[in-house]
């Protein structure tokens, strides 16, 4: 596990950029699998940024949807199938099939699954997992328990997933209760693993995903155990010690 700490936000933001631009420029067709959310919001406008000054073409990329609320169509501005096709997709010019989803809408959850996972297979794995951490070590919607073997699957979303998700949606009674995700097996799975973590609120879990015990109760652990692992996270969320053994 490679552990790379930055000064703050956007240094952390330029620095997965570097990674994200010297990956794609190696791998043009690589099969990637992106977060939502807001920790990535500031790599997104940096690699487009990039892309707009011609530092690369992500025109070839696979992308693989990371998870969705079940019972939540694409079309709708609150699935994440909308939100990547807005914050990345889009403004790079990667073509709408080439993303991979996982189908909120539909009516035979098991099989969708089935689908995504059958899909990734025949991309010949993930090549990135770009991953952020949950504020109870999920790694998508993984949330606890869930080990490495933990396949794509329909779970209950966690009390902090939800209150997560509540301003989002206008209130937490509007939240959808369950969602559909990429499986940890495919996660952990995939041949270079990119967490980036921001703000000292995910000190604590930072520190527990790092050094403490590998457990399903905090699913991030397992990448203790993975190969081809790289952390970059800000000061804030890395705390005093881990910013003196590892700040760039």
């Amino acid at each position: 596990m490679k552990i790379i700490v930055t000064k703050d936000y956007a240094a952390l933001s330029q620095t997965v950029a570097d990674f994200m631009v010297d990956f794609v420029n190696a791998k043009p067709d690589a099969a990637l699998v992106l977060p939502t959310g807001e920790t990535p919001l500031g790599l997104y406008r940096e690699l487009i940024a990039r892309y707009q000054h011609g530092t690369f073409d992500p025109s070839h990329l696979r992308i693989f949807q990371l998870d969705e609320y079940l019972g939540v169509a694409p079309t709708d501005e609150h699935s994440f199938y909308y939100w990547i096709q807005q914050a990345f997709l889009q403004p790079m010019a990667i073509p709408a099939e080439h993303l991979v989803g996982l189908a909120g809408d539909t009516t035979d959850p098991a099989s969708a699954c089935r689908a995504y996972h059958e899909a990734v297979m025949a991309a010949g794995g993930l090549d990135l997992a770009l991953l952020g951490l949950g504020p109870n070590g999920h790694l998508g919607y993984n949330d606890p328990p869930a080990d490495a073997a933990t396949p794509t699957r329909v779970l209950d979303l966690s009390e902090s997933s939800l209150q997560g998700s509540a301003r989002h949606f206008g209130g937490l009674d509007r939240v959808p209760r369950q969602a559909l995700t990429c499986g940890m097996d495919l996660l952990l799975g995939a041949k270079q693993k990119l967490l980036m973590v921001a703000g000292a609120h995910k000190r604590e879990i930072l520190q527990q995903t790092i050094e403490g015990p590998v457990t399903p109760q905090v699913p991030s652990s397992y990448l203790q155990q993975a190969e081809h692992v790289t952390l970059i996270v800000d000061e804030a969320a890395a705390g005093p010690e881990l910013t003196a053994k590892f700040s760039q």
